[in-house]
This record gives structure tokens, C-alpha cells and sequence, in this order.
């Protein structure tokens, strides 16, 4: 179990920071009488990519999409809870199976349709002169971001990476755990972690490209992202199909690419 630590300073922050670090956000504008609305529950490393990608889809099909992030155990709860949703795009492959297990899902087993990939990043202000993953263990780093393992699947991958490099120990009086990856990047880019493991969904956007740097963490490290999606019972299946169909066209699986995410065909 990891220790919580935020400092006060760090909660006025979660305030006020700009939406691109919100938890919750939905497409701009809203449906329109009688328009075809998709809801999704969208895990956090997606918050920086589906924006457009809902608005191409709506210029397409005519079908209004609106999205939520959390992290995917959240989503996944909420949908188990009755939540309305359409479809669940996780960052994993467990949390859909959750939702099928529970006989929430249209399908049998969880679409993926795309790979994350994990990244160590930090403030080009941090002190940290030399980022790289044996730095973690040295003075200069005091504190280090990375999401909730119980709930992130890119929690588990920074978790997973720390135990396969044994970093684990030295490192876990640093960390500060955030809910969800793209409030792992918020702590780092507000100064509440001199570094963070987030998503390169996160530090490919304009904002951290122009605060900090980052580097890969090597694929050996942790068990691949493989992100997953089903289409809720009850919810319209169909916009959820013709979306899935959308993230899987070679058009929208460039545009996964180009903002951090590795397509699944």
C-alpha cells in the first residue's frame, strides 16, 4: 500500500490548474434535440487525444459523443454501479473484463485498441539535471509522482517497473501517489513532484513538451498497456460499435500515434 502525500498547496492547485489536467471533462458543446448521443467512460491517459477525435467523429456520423475520465477502476465501479454510459474505453484489459464478468458488457471479451506507453518526465526547473531511472534513488530527488497501482493501470506499470529494477524500497518514502495518471502529471508539472511516471499520452501535449522532458521507460520493464473497451447493456450499442470502428480506422489510428498512443489492429 503506498502512503498519501499532498501538501496544501497541492490541493489549491487541483483547483485551479486548467482543464488539461481536469478529472472530469466532456466534449465542447452539447447534443442537439433529437441528435445521437454516445457517452463514454474514458480512462485518464485518453484526457489529451479523444477531444478531437470526438469531434471528427461527430462531423462523420452526426452522432454527439461526450466523455468522462477518471481512472478505470473508478469507471469501471461506476459502471457496475449503473452509471449511464455507452462505452468504457480503460486503460487496460482487467477493468472491461470487470464489467463483462459483471454482465454489464455487450461483448464477451474486451476490444483493445491501442497501447500505452509509460514515461519518466520532469520540469526542465526541477534540479534534476541527469533524468533517467537510476537518478530516483539518488538526494536531488525528493519527490516522485505516479498514479494509484489499485486503480491506474499505468500505476501498475510504474510499480511494476520500480519492483523489476529494484528501485522499489529506495524510492517509496518519495512517492506521491495521485488518483489517476493525469493527475500524476499535474503533480509533477505543479512542482508537487520534482518527477513523475505518466503517460506519453500526457507529455506529448503542448504544455508539458513545453515545461519539461521526458524519457521512455524501456518496454522490457513493465507488463504492456494493452487498452481495452466494451460497450455497456442497456446503452446504445450501436454509436459505441460505430466508434470503435472509428478508433480502428487507419485515418483515426495515425492520430493515436501522433498523440502517444500505438494502435491495435
Amino acid at each position: 500500500m503506498f502512503d498519501r502525500k499532498l501538501n496544501l498547496p497541492a490541493l489549491l492547485l487541483f483547483l485551479v490548474l486548467p482543464a488539461a489536467f481536469s478529472q472530469k471533462a466532456t466534449s465542447p458543446g452539447s447534443a442537439q434535440p433529437g441528435q445521437p448521443l454516445l457517452r463514454i467512460a474514458a480512462a485518464a491517459d485518453l484526457q489529451p487525444v479523444l477531444p478531437p477525435l470526438l469531434n471528427e467523429f461527430e462531423r462523420k456520423t452526426g452522432i454527439h459523443a461526450e466523455a468522462s475520465y477518471q481512472s478505470s477502476a473508478t469507471l469501471a465501479t461506476q459502471i457496475l454501479n449503473g452509471a449511464p454510459f455507452d462505452l468504457f474505453l480503460a486503460a487496460d484489459l482487467s477493468f472491461p473484463q470487470r464489467v463483462i464478468d459483471a454482465g454489464r458488457a455487450e461483448q464477451t471479451s474486451a476490444v483493445p485498441y491501442a497501447r500505452g506507453t509509460l514515461v519518466l518526465w520532469t520540469r526542465n526547473d526541477s534540479g534534476v539535471s541527469d533524468l533517467s531511472l537510476d537518478a530516483m534513488r539518488g538526494e536531488a530527488v525528493k519527490t516522485i509522482a505516479i498514479a494509484n497501482p489499485e486503480h491506474a493501470p499505468y500505476g501498475r506499470a510504474a510499480h511494476a517497473t520500480l519492483e523489476h529494477l529494484n528501485l522499489l524500497d529506495d524510492v517509496q518514502p518519495k512517492l506521491v501517489v495521485a488518483e489517476n495518471i493525469a493527475q500524476a502529471a499535474q503533480y509533477a508539472d505543479s512542482g508537487n513532484a520534482q518527477i513523475g511516471f505518466i503517460s506519453l499520452t500526457s507529455a506529448l501535449t503542448p504544455r508539458l513538451k513545453a515545461d519539461g522532458h521526458f524519457i521512455r521507460i524501456p518496454g522490457e520493464d513493465y507488463p504492456p498497456i494493452v487498452q481495452g473497451a466494451v460497450s455497456i447493456r442497456g446503452g446504445s450499442t450501436r454509436a459505441a460499435q460505430q466508434f470503435l470502428e472509428f478508433l480502428h480506422s487507419p485515418e483515426t489510428a495515425q492520430k493515436l500515434a501522433a498523440a502517444g498512443l500505438e494502435p491495435i489492429h
